[in-house]
């Protein structure tokens, strides 16, 4: 027996529908992840990101490595009794290894709402404020100096 005209494209478009959001959330959730430039430097913000993990929210840190900078940890969600793994990563700014550069923060709470992850990179930075003062000026490069020979006014040498 066939189906009216009308039955089956609205099937149709509810499993076509059905397909969209799916795909939509997964492909929501896995990639999802939140960045924060930090002005504070590499060595201030993973003391501060530990110190916010560890001792401010008591979260289990399963694994860490300074050097490589990256920080997984057990996030345990304020409504939920149930922890998931989270991570903080810092990428150094691309000023070498000026201890005072910039450094980009990523959180991954890969089981969690993406809103998480910004409500703890708002805790950090507030943190870091509350604890190191305003951010430090951005330092300037020094300008470039000259090459022996070159005239510093540009122009030729007048008699």
């Amino acid at each position: 027996m066939r189906l009216p005209r009308w039955r089956s494209s609205k099937a149709f478009a509810g499993a076509l529908t059905g397909l969209l959001v799916a795909a939509a959330v997964v492909a929501g959730t896995a990639d999802a992840k939140s960045t924060y430039e930090s002005p504070y430097g590499y060595s201030r913000t993973w003391n501060a990101a530990l110190r916010l993990v560890r001792v401010d929210n008591g979260w289990k840190v399963t694994e860490k490595d300074e050097s490589n900078g990256y920080l997984l940890f057990e996030y345990a969600a304020p409504q939920s009794s149930k922890s998931t793994p989270g991570s903080i990563e810092l990428v150094r700014g691309g000023h070498g290894p000026d201890p005072d550069s910039a450094v980009t923060v990523l959180v991954q709470l890969p089981q969690m709402p993406h809103y998480h992850e910004q409500v703890l990179l708002d805790a950090l930075s507030s943190k870091m404020r509350r604890e190191y003062g305003d951010a430090p000026e951005p330092r300037k490069p020094a300008p470039p100096s000259p090459s022996p020979g070159d005239n510093p006014d540009g122009g030729t040498d007048a008699n």
